[in-house]
């Protein structure tokens, strides 16, 4: 049967997407519209009987026909996928997948990270990246009985986040915090890391840190195999948290890691206390992590959040935004966005 088949490259126009959707659905998937490009099998009547996509450096989508398994399909669309984004720059991949797949993939060359029981795994195409990286990390750490950490969006920096790190830093030897590097929000990663570390260059005793790849975002996380919302959002928090818990956190010492309060974003809330599970609760063996909720810094009884800055600079309300942020954030917006700020947004 493997003689007859052929693989080929699709892009993600809305026939790609037809085309491959009956694979998936056959195989109790959904068609995640992120996918940048599928490489698929198919036989002499143009059938699709196996398909992995690609969204950056994210491997989804992965389905094979049952009729078809056991012809090493997975592997060869896998290096069909690997060859393309080595094509463009790509080296370093990931993917997601359900915990009863992971022999399969490994034998495609990739590395389990983290397992969440039951609902995913968090794996990657080389035995080392996450250990260098944490290598690399561990080159910034400085000694103290109280180190401490803060991992935010900062989108932008405002007054709230500058509070959180001085409160943070006070109850520290050393703050670290870790700006999300993943260029999905308003304003880009250089941008955010730079205000960050322009808005605490006054305290002592922090480090501005990139959070890397290894930070997972629910943008990004594929939930195309899980079929319960309530399991996606399990799935990513445990994800996210353990990869920080298990190897970030252990290359810093770092013992505690201190969040804002959430008074608008439920999703953000619910964020918070799965943080406190995964962190503090969770069997495992990397040591425990303390979870330290404060309170939101409040101008005129309402706390100051990244969102309304936002807003106010659509609406082009340069007052209000210069009450919700710190000078070098001011300096930086009305460099950028006083001028047809409607149209920048």
């Amino acid at each position: 049967m493997t003689s007859e088949i052929k693989f080929a490259l699709l892009n993600n126009s809305e026939k790609s997407l037809n085309d491959v959707k009956g694979l998936l659905e056959s195989c109790h998937l959904k068609v995640d519209r992120q996918v940048d490009l599928f490489a698929v099998a198919y036989t002499d009547n143009n059938d699709i009987i196996a398909c992995a996509g690609l969204f950056h450096n994210i491997i989804k989508c992965v389905a094979i026909s049952p009729e078809y398994r056991g012809e090493n399909l997975t592997s060869r669309l896998i290096n069909e996928i690997i060859l393309y984004a080595a094509d463009r720059g790509v080296f370093h991949l990931f993917l997601y997948t359900k915990p009863e797949n992971i022999r399969v993939f490994e034998k495609c060359g990739f590395y389990p990270l983290v397992v969440i029981p039951e609902l995913a795994t968090f794996m990657e195409n080389t035995p080392v990246g996450i250990k260098g990286y944490c290598e690399k990390l561990s080159q910034k750490q400085h000694v103290g009985k109280r180190i401490g950490s803060i991992v935010m969006n900062a989108n932008p920096f405002t007054l709230g986040h500058q509070y959180l790190v001085e409160f943070a830093a006070k109850q520290c030897d050393w703050l670290y915090v870790f700006v999300v590097s993943e260029d999905s929000s308003m304003f880009s990663f250089k941008d955010r890391f730079r205000l960050v570390q322009e808005g605490t260059s006054s305290i002592a005793n922090v480090t501005v840190l990139s959070s890397s790849e290894y930070i997972v975002s629910k943008a990004t996380f594929p939930s195309y195999f899980l079929k319960e919302k309530a399991d996606v959002d399990h799935a990513i928090t445990g994800i996210d948290l353990l990869v920080f818990r298990n190897y970030i956190a252990p290359s810093l010492n770092i013992m505690s890691r201190f969040v804002g309060t959430e008074p608008f974003s439920p999703i953000t809330d619910k964020y918070n206390h799965g943080m406190k599970y995964w962190l503090s609760e969770y069997q495992t063996s990397s040591p425990t992590i303390n979870v330290i909720e404060i309170e939101r810094k409040k101008i005129n009884g309402t706390p100051i959040s990244a969102t309304a800055v936002r807003y106010f600079l659509k609406e082009n309300n340069l007052e209000e935004v210069k009450k919700l942020v710190p000078e070098t954030t001011w300096a930086f917006l009305k460099e950028n966005f006083a001028t047809n700020s409607r149209e920048v947004l």
